[in-house]
């Protein structure tokens, strides 16, 4: 019966050739263009197909459809007054102007481009920093950003020599740290100074090439020796330690230990730190705690 009819076979190719499928595109790198001041949205359509002028909406990492402001109803009219950014956090509603394709070094312009493919779209760089996720549909989450298997470890200050300069190493800053999604650029507040880290001497070298190539030849720049920062932990509980005050009336008991299972993530995604509340962090390890006990006892 089922060589006779296969049913199974024609209901499937009914399904993908006639439902609708929302769109969602997954954004991996914001590629240069020639001219080093736009770039080209680089990623890979997995459903639907991407047009120039369809209405999508831009979602950064940080996008979450649980986290709406109360101004969310708006947002049909934040676009209606050519508002790009709409009341949601990271979130903006905008149309696509230009899809192209991008072989090597070679880009040509497309009308559409169905979902398996990749596709480079023109004039969104402005509401992405490194990757995001784009869709029409209202209920779609943004897809998690990749995780790279190194870290920038290796670091160099970045100053101009000149200070009427210092506008200029801000902005070829701010494209350098686009450009690359493993690199990192970090304003130290407490020095003042534009640091630089990569994943190695090699990758930090083509990185400042790229620098000077977005700054120019009229921009000199002083650079600073690498800096490779160690980092230590623990790997067991250690002994306890005996501290005294300086009149000796107080003493001081200390010992480490490792964290517990989970911690450390939620500090690396930002649930944990001192920029919580200091109640609403003993809250969250306390019930943490609990519920990994509760799970190991259960395994």
């Amino acid at each position: 019966m089922q060589q006779w009819l296969p049913a199974g076979d024609a209901l499937l190719d009914m399904i993908v050739n006639h439902l609708p499928s929302p769109l969602m595109i997954y954004i991996s790198k914001m590629v240069p263009s020639t001219n080093n001041k736009n770039f080209y949205a680089y990623g890979r359509v997995f459903s639907g197909t991407v047009y120039a002028g369809q209405k999508v909406r831009i979602m950064g990492p940080d996008y979450s459809p649980s986290k709406k402001n109360d101004n969310t109803n708006n947002n049909t009219n934040a676009v209606s007054s050519n508002k790009d950014k709409s009341s949601d956090e990271d979130l903006f509603i905008k149309s696509i102007p230009r899809t192209v394709l991008m072989m090597g070094k070679f880009i040509e312009s497309v009308d559409s481009v169905p979902c398996g493919n990749t596709v480079g779209i023109v004039g969104i760089d402005q509401c992405l920093i490194k990757s995001g996720t784009i869709s029409t549909s209202e209920s779609a989450h943004s897809i998690a950003p990749m995780k790279f298997s190194v870290s920038p470890v290796v670091r160099v200050a970045v100053d101009v020599v000149r200070a009427s300069d210092l506008p200029k190493l801000v902005a070829a800053l701010k494209l350098l740290a686009k450009s690359d999604p493993c690199l990192k650029v970090i304003n130290d507040e407490a020095t003042g100074e534009n640091i630089v880290a990569g994943a190695g001497e090699l990758h930090l070298e083509t990185s400042l090439n790229d620098l000077r190539e977005f700054l120019g030849e009229n921009v000199p720049i002083k650079i600073s020796n690498p800096v490779v920062g160690f980092c230590e932990t623990v790997s067991s509980k250690s002994e306890v330690c005996l501290a005294k005050s300086p009149n000796e009336h107080n003493r001081l008991y200390i010992s480490a230990e490792p964290l517990e299972n989970g911690i450390s993530e939620a500090i690396e995604r930002g649930e944990l730190g001192l920029h919580i509340d200091s109640k609403e962090t003993s809250r969250l390890l306390v019930y943490g705690l609990m519920l990994q006990n509760i799970v190991d006892q259960i395994c």
